[in-house]
């Protein structure tokens, strides 16, 4: 295979591969994980480290596709390329662009997540006490 081939198929493998390490530290600084609930200002900074690999995994999709997408386009318009080995951009391209800005997205709402110096949670108050009744209560 060519090297620009080989190359776009590395960079979608560590995409996928960096994809998956990125959802599992994400996993682990969500807010409803039991996982280091000791420490709010690690597991908030737990999701913003998975954002910035889910973040640097879509950039790494969005190279490779864009890549291949470059290496179609160039072969269609060459006039010494033979009409019936011309490639078009299919489905696979369109699908490939659409997920890598969704996983660009989604780290990048993980990112805004950022914790501030301390927990951004308020203290935990208790119920109020309930007055006593006077007697007087109406309906």
């Amino acid at each position: 295979l060519l090297g620009s081939l080989q190359a776009t198929r590395a960079l979608m493998v560590a995409a996928i591969l960096l994809g998956l390490v990125a959802m599992f530290i994400a996993v682990t600084g969500m807010k409803c994980m039991k996982c280091m609930e000791d420490d709010q200002v690690k597991k908030m900074r737990m999701a913003v480290f998975g954002g910035v690999i889910f973040i640097i995994a879509g950039l790494a999709a969005l190279v490779a596709t864009s890549w291949y997408g470059n290496r179609v386009a160039r072969a269609f318009y060459d006039p010494f390329t033979p009409v019936n080995t011309r490639f078009e951009f299919g489905s696979a391209l369109f699908i490939g662009w659409a997920a890598a800005s969704l996983v660009i997205l989604g780290g990048a709402f993980l990112c805004c997540s950022c914790p501030r110096r301390e927990t951004s949670y308020p203290p935990t108050r208790g119920y109020p006490k309930n007055a006593p009744s006077t007697g007087k209560d109406y309906v």
